[in-house]
This record gives C-alpha cells, structure tokens and sequence, in this order.
C-alpha cells in the first residue's frame, strides 16, 4: 500500500470524523518515577499540591440553532501548577466556558479562574486565578526537559469519574509519535497504558517525579490506552503566549507520498541508495512554493529520511519527518534537500501555521448568524459538516445534489473571504414559505444574480438591496430556487424573532454591518 499523504484528505477525514483513516479519540473529560517503583511518600505529596481540579460550567454551540447554545452544562478536568503563577490544562476542557473555577487537592473552596491563552489546536489552555494566595502552597511542577524512553514507568495524575479525590495510575510508556492533534496542528504524542478516564484531562504524566506532558485524550472503544500532550509541545505552547500567539506550529501542507513501489523508483530513475518521499501535488496556498511534482525530499535539515517517511531519534525511535519541522525552522523556512532530475538540490521551504480551509474550522468560537425573514443563514464549518457525520443517510443525500460541504470539503478558498454561506436551520414557521421546500444545509450561491462571496456580503448585499424580489440560489444539482417579496421578508423579520423567542437578529458583527449605512454604488 502506498498512501498519499495529502492535506485535502487529512481534513476529509479529521472533519467529518468517522474513523476512516484515524482512530476515534475521546477527550478526557468527564461530566461534572522510577521504573517499577512508587514515588516515596514526600515526593508524592508534592506532586500532588501541583494537581487541581478543574470546573467548568459550558454552553456548548449549536450548529443549527446558531441562534441559541445548548444548555449549560458542568463538566470537570484537571490542571497542572506551572511556573507564573499559572494553571496549565487542556482547552476541550475550559471550551465555551462562562465561568472556570480551580480547586486545589485537599482543599474545600473554589477559586474562580479566568482563560488567558486558548491554542485548541495543540489542546492547551492557561488559566490565571482571581486570588494567586494558592500558589504560596502550590508550587509548579518540575518538567523534564528531555522525551522519555519507551517502557518508562509512568504515573498519571488527576481527577477522573469515580470519585472526588486525587487519583494516580500507573503505567508505561507504549508509544511516542507525530500525529495529527486538531487540524491543522500536528505534533509528537505519547501513548500510555494508564488509563487516561474522562476528568483526567490536563492532568501531568511522570516519569521519575518529573512531568513528562499532559493527558488529553483516551482511545475510544479502547481500554488503558490514553495520550499525553509531551513537553516538548507544552514549551512551544508556552514561547508562542510569551510572544502573544497561539497555535502558530509551523508545519507543511504538501501533499506526498512513500517511495517504496518499484516501479515507482524506476520510473524516477533514482540510485538504489536514494531514499525520501516523493512530493505528489506542491501546496497552491503558496506563493512560490519551491517544491515541484515528483521531486524526491531525502533530508530535513541535516537528518536523512527513509522511504516511509520517517527519521530516525536516537536508536530506538522512527517517527515521521515532519516533526523536525519545528525543530529546524529558522525565519519561517526549513532546509530541505531534494532531488530533482536525478541532481540533489537544497531549498529552503517556506512554512505556516495554518492552512486556510473553505470548509473552516471555527477554534472554539460560537457560529456566526443571520435571520432575514423566515431564513437563518450561516457558514458552512467543519463543525456544521462533522455534526452530519453520523448521519449516513445524510451524506449521502448532500453527494447526491453535488453539495459543496462535501464536494469542496478540503479546499482552500477560490479567493481571499470565501466562505461557503449556508442556511443552518429548518425555516421559521410563516406563511412567507409557502410550498417551499426545506432548505437547511443548502450553500446559497447567489441572490439576485450576484455570487456570495462570504455572509458578510450576503447581509451586505441584502441590507443596500432595492430590488422588488429576491431570488435565492443554491449550490448543487437542480436545487430549489426561492423566490421572496423583499419588503414582506424585511417587515416579517421582527415579528419571526419574537415569535421564536429569538433575541438578536444577527451575531454582533454582521449586526453591526446590517444596521450601517447602505454602500454607494
């Protein structure tokens, strides 16, 4: 078998999330060493004064409702004292929080918390608290500054379901690996055979009294397998809020493939001693992009890279090339040596932090929203996409009408905004639909004639419009066209939002458009 490694298809999957290509993954939340040997006693106890509980009280989006959140709920985690006098945790666990509050272990008050640094890429957050008296008694916890070794005894530390104390399980390193996180972020990541419950999230893993990471997930269907967020992340995490960013990993969006075929190496006239990967389609998000089909990448920096993919750390441990990306990147570029034409060439490859999606990801923010008359418009997010994913009669209906939430689900935007408008929700009751249709989860193409851009053109083009009709246009094989008496749907509108007990008729921003001035033309 020889797999493509293309961006367009990681995102197929990581979006709709089905477990086609990567295991399913549960976050570690729950609703509200040395080797083979246990810490002494003391040493224990100061680990434990670093571990806190975390609370969490949520609102949740809903996707097709953007108009409301799902009702709040209380979910727990844990967290770990870092230097700063800061917590560290996961940011599934502090997600659409409207209050966060931290208790430390043994302790019976609450102290409530506020979320300064959000990277949901990489799965860290920082909280800081309102009274920092904790941190008198709370020190940080030490980190180790290197990976661990595989079959490394290992403690996990947190409050899972269960019970509402401290507890510690105990394990081994299985695994270490660069792997996908929240796309786009991808990086190293520890598997152990602790178990890793829900409420362990943010918890710190030790190895020998020194954090080695944090937990994060478990392995769905799976038991004592869980994940640790390592260190090495955790610094970077940590430089990047220093500098006053998030999720900023650099990375590269080039789309490759193995060179183990036969075939394949004769057709490349490569020698026998040439390893590498070869690149199948150059990143178009780049201007300039250096790299070219077919050219053969065979080192990173100064590391050889096999056949697979993967370089070598140390003498025990294979793991995929692109980890190094973050290591040997200088001034946004990385040192590649390709071969191109059977002739070795250095380049330096420009990286980014991200790859602009159409389908896009909203990173821990609420949907954006529209009401005009009967109508809820919205965007089409891997959020909204993912929330069908289990829904196999559903997608197969948007294959059918050709809809581009999936037939341009991993493309980058034809031009700078575009977004793909979606109506999000079944039509309000009103007479104003008569006959009609329902159109939820339909792309609007266009109105009037004019091609929608993004939604903030949509409630621009619908705000300076004078027209007497408007005719609403969908993406897709022979879709419906809905046709409105502008000033019906303008005077119905208000009387929609009071009906439905709906407070706003847009989220602040597209408000903010919809009530300006109309645009001179």
């Amino acid at each position: 078998m020889n797999p493509i490694l293309s961006a367009h298809r990681a995102i197929l999957h990581l979006l709709l999330a089905v477990g086609l290509a990567f295991p399913c993954f549960a976050p570690a939340q729950t609703p509200a060493t040395e080797p083979a040997t246990t810490p002494a006693v003391g040493k224990t106890n100061s680990v434990e004064n670093s571990v806190v509980k975390i609370f969490s009280t949520v609102r949740y989006p809903d996707y097709y409702r953007p108009w409301t959140k799902q009702a709040p709920a209380e979910v727990s985690g844990s967290g770990v004292v870092i230097e700063g006098h800061r917590i560290l945790t996961n940011a599934h666990v502090v997600a659409f929080a409207s209050q966060v509050q931290v208790q430390a272990n043994q302790a019976g008050d609450k102290i409530s918390a506020t979320v300064v640094a959000f990277a949901p890429g990489i799965d860290l957050a920082i909280l800081k608290l309102d009274d920092e008296t904790l941190f008198d008694a709370h020190q940080p916890l030490a980190r180790a500054p290197v990976l661990p070794n595989i079959k490394d005894a290992v403690l996990a530390y947190g409050y899972p379901t269960g019970g509402q104390s401290l507890s510690i399980t105990k394990g081994i390193i299985s695994r270490i690996e660069y792997a996908p996180y929240n796309f786009p972020a991808a990086g190293i990541r520890i598997q152990i055979d602790a178990a890793i419950n829900p409420g362990n999230s943010g918890g710190p893993a030790l190895v020998e009294d020194k954090m080695i990471g944090l937990a994060f997930s478990q392995l769905a269907n799976a038991q004592n397998i869980g994940y640790i967020i390592p260190n090495e992340e955790i610094e970077l995490f940590l430089k990047d809020v220093a500098a006053g960013r998030t999720d900023s990993k650099p990375a590269m969006f080039d789309a490759l493939q193995t060179l183990e075929n036969p075939a394949l190496r004769t057709f490349l006239k490569l020698d026998k001693d040439v390893q590498g990967m070869v690149v199948n389609t150059p990143y178009s998000g780049m201007q300039d992009n250096p790299l070219k089909p077919w050219d053969v990448i065979t080192h990173i920096g100064d590391s050889p890279i096999d056949d697979q993919g993967m370089i070598k750390l140390g003498d025990n441990l294979r793991i995929r090339f692109q980890y190094l990306i973050q290591q040997v990147a200088h001034d946004g570029k990385v040192p590649l040596t390709v071969v191109r034409n059977r002739k070795p060439l250095k380049i330096a490859m420009p990286v980014g932090s991200d790859r602009p999606a159409l389908v896009a990801n909203l990173r821990g923010d609420y949907p954006p929203y529209f009401v005009y008359g009967p109508l809820v418009f919205s965007l089409g997010s891997s959020q909204f996409v993912g929330g069908y994913s289990n829904n196999s009669a559903t997608l197969i209906f948007f294959g059918a009408l050709a809809s581009p939430l999936l037939t341009r689900l991993g493309d980058l935007p034809a031009f700078p905004d575009e977004q793909l408008v979606v109506v999000s929700s079944p039509f309000f009751p009103h007479k104003l639909v008569k006959g009609y249709g329902q159109a939820g989860a339909h792309v609007v193409r266009s109105v009037n004639g004019v091609i929608i851009r993004n939604l903030a053109h949509l409630v621009e083009l619908l705000r300076d419009s004078k027209d007497e009709f408007l005719i609403f246009e969908f993406a897709g094989r022979e879709m419906e066209k809905l046709v409105f008496n502008r000033s019906e749907m303008v005077a119905a509108t208000e009387e929609i939002l009071s009906d439905n007990g709906v407070r706003a008729q847009a989220t602040p921003g597209l408000l903010e458009i919809w009530n300006a001035k109309p645009t001179k033309k």
